[in-house]
């Protein structure tokens, strides 16, 4: 008895074939994995994306002067989705007594070729704190500007305030899914 070892040897036509196999597999694993549950198997339903959830948590004045107040406007922004979600603007509007007193953004969208973004990535499970600082001008509103007074004086927010904003998100990538929108109005 002699023992005899075959060797297979894979023709160059069947190694491009199962070449071929193997990167259309990777390609098209993206739509066969759902970007929002748990990874679930799902090529023909399209995947529901929830909106980021925002919370308001802070307005501030300060410093202030005749000429001008600097305040600052914080957001808690969370992800209820199983994949991380690219946040690339909040738009807000402060209002005191319906009186728009600043519209402001937070992050940034790319608008060319050549531009960059500034967008912040929400993990699941993981509120970021997000806001800025802002300039308000006294127009000459004694109200307003002795209400800014008092609560950097007291430390507390003295203003009728009314807050408008939108949170403009995509999934992972600026490619993956559409640009989704939310709304929110925070009130005092």
């Amino acid at each position: 008895d002699t023992a005899t070892t075959e060797i297979y040897t894979l023709s160059l036509p069947d190694a491009l074939r199962s070449l071929a196999i193997v990167l259309a597999v990777i390609a098209f694993s993206g739509t066969l994995i759902s970007d929002v549950s748990d990874g679930a198997f799902s090529p023909f339903q399209e995947p529901e994306v929830l909106p980021l959830e925002i919370e308001f948590h802070n307005l501030s004045v300060l410093e202030i002067s005749e000429r001008q107040a600097t305040l600052e406007i914080e957001f808690i922004v969370s992800n209820p989705n199983f994949k991380s979600v690219m946040l690339q603007r909040l738009k807000y509007t402060v209002f005191h007594d319906d009186t728009r007193i600043v519209a402001g953004e937070v992050g940034s969208s790319p608008t060319g070729f050549v531009d960059t973004s500034n967008y912040y990535l929400i993990l699941n499970e993981r509120p970021v704190t997000l806001g800025e600082k802002f300039i308000v001008k006294n127009t000459g509103d004694a109200e307003l500007w002795e209400k800014l007074e008092i609560s950097l004086v007291e430390g507390k927010n003295a203003l009728n305030w009314r807050i408008t904003a939108e949170a403009y998100s995509n999934l992972s990538s600026l490619t993956s899914g559409q640009e989704n929108i939310a709304s929110f109005e925070f009130t005092k």
